[in-house]
């Protein structure tokens, strides 16, 4: 797994500052940025922090470049709503020969190990077979309808690909470009660094939030976990029982 920092808002803490500081200063908008030092903008994101305001934070946004995965994982990752996406498609890409991510727990157990990769053998094996009858059928359909033969194969390999995609597991790894505003962010990292979340998920989220706080410290210092960010669990009886732990964790993320 690999997570990048690709882009972020130029000076962050400074354009949250100053869009909070129109909030409350009759100033004109061309000065809003005076005197905002980096000492002032620390003050200022705290305060912010404290009272809750975070609608000023959706003006600044960050974007990640993510691979190594599994499609279990960007599952999950896309039902954050607030954000956008570009992933690696299984239409247009061929998968012959596909990577795919083996979950720790199984590669713990050599029994399990050697079944899911006989498993993974299977499907590329199916993949492959299904994709070469599915190109020959539709390449003969396409030089049926005038095409030349160069380009209908082509066309029927990207035809192919649609079909075939099908038999992919959900341990298929990919490739996917995310962008987040801030707030949005506060939201993903309470529930995907929580001890409960799913581990490839939580390996994500957790060097997303690292990545964060390199840029602006002062605006992520509290973000994390519901236990981190809120002081206190929201699972209730399904709590990990873990929160001091997980607090001095995320202190020095």
């Amino acid at each position: 797994m690999k997570v990048m920092l690709i882009a972020h808002t130029p000076e962050p803490e400074k354009i949250i500052a100053t869009a909070a500081k129109l909030c409350y200063s009759s100033s004109d908008i061309g000065s809003l940025k005076d005197g905002l030092t980096e000492e002032k903008t620390a003050e200022f994101v705290n305060m912010l922090a404290s009272i809750g305001h975070e609608s000023v934070m959706e003006h600044v946004s960050f974007t990640f470049g993510i691979e190594g995965i599994s499609r279990a994982c960007s599952h999950q990752l896309v039902r954050h709503r607030i954000a956008s996406y570009s992933q690696k498609s299984q239409r247009y890409v061929n998968e012959d020969g596909f990577d795919f991510i083996t979950p720790p727990e199984i590669e713990a157990v050599p029994e399990a190990k050697a079944e899911f990769d006989r498993t993974m053998e299977v499907l590329v094996e199916s993949y492959h077979k299904i994709a070469e009858m599915l190109t020959e059928k539709h390449t003969a359909d396409f030089i049926a309808q005038g095409q030349d033969e160069k380009t209908a194969a082509r066309n029927a390999r990207k035809k192919a690909n649609e079909d075939a995609r099908f038999v992919l597991p959900n341990a298929c790894e990919t490739k996917i470009v995310v962008t987040m505003n801030v707030r949005s962010l506060f939201n993903f990292f309470e529930h995907r660094c929580c001890n409960r979340a799913q581990w490839e998920i939580k390996a994500v989220a957790d060097e997303m939030l690292r990545l964060c706080r390199e840029v602006a410290p002062n605006v992520f210092k509290n973000a994390g976990p519901s236990c981190v960010k809120e002081g206190k669990c929201p699972e209730g009886k399904m709590t990990c029982g873990k929160f001091a732990e997980v607090r001095d964790k995320y202190k020095v993320l």
